[in-house]
């Protein structure tokens, strides 16, 4: 964790958690993971735990899109071990897909289906994060 990141968490009030459905991600590596979806997706970090002395914060929480993303670490020795990402993808909501798409492969996400209009009517394409986990983008067209 940055020093500067460090100094905000010690000074952030206690976040609450913003729209209908709050996710909560399980990552190896909660804190570099909280800063990338900083880079990659614009993200707010709105509060975060201080590192333990392996590194792993037990909770990040974030502000991406109008609603809360929450992270931890795996903590394999309370029975929480670390398993991949796996059955689900995150949706993004935009009105400027191909900006934004092309703005998280430049932070580090890697393509795996560039947007296009799809037959439902928005435009749509699909990434992975360097922490194994799913996203996606979809727009309305028109």
């Amino acid at each position: 964790m940055s020093e500067t990141l460090e100094a905000q968490a010690a000074a952030m009030p206690k976040a609450e958690p913003k729209g209908g459905l709050v996710t909560y991600l399980n990552v190896d590596g909660a804190i570099a993971a909280a800063e990338f979806y900083v880079k990659a997706f614009g993200a707010e970090i709105a509060s975060i735990m201080p590192p333990d002395e392996q590194g792993r914060t037990m909770h990040a929480h974030l502000y991406l899109n109008g609603s809360s993303l929450m992270i931890s670490d795996f903590y394999p020795e309370h029975g929480h071990a670390k398993v991949p990402a796996q059955g689900f993808s995150l949706v993004i909501m935009t009105t400027d897909i191909d900006r934004q798409y092309a703005h998280a492969l430049e932070a580090g996400c890697t393509a795996v289906m560039p947007p296009a209009d799809m037959f439902w009517g928005d435009r749509y394409g699909e990434l992975k994060d360097p922490y194994g986990v799913s996203w996606a983008m979809n727009q309305p067209i028109g």
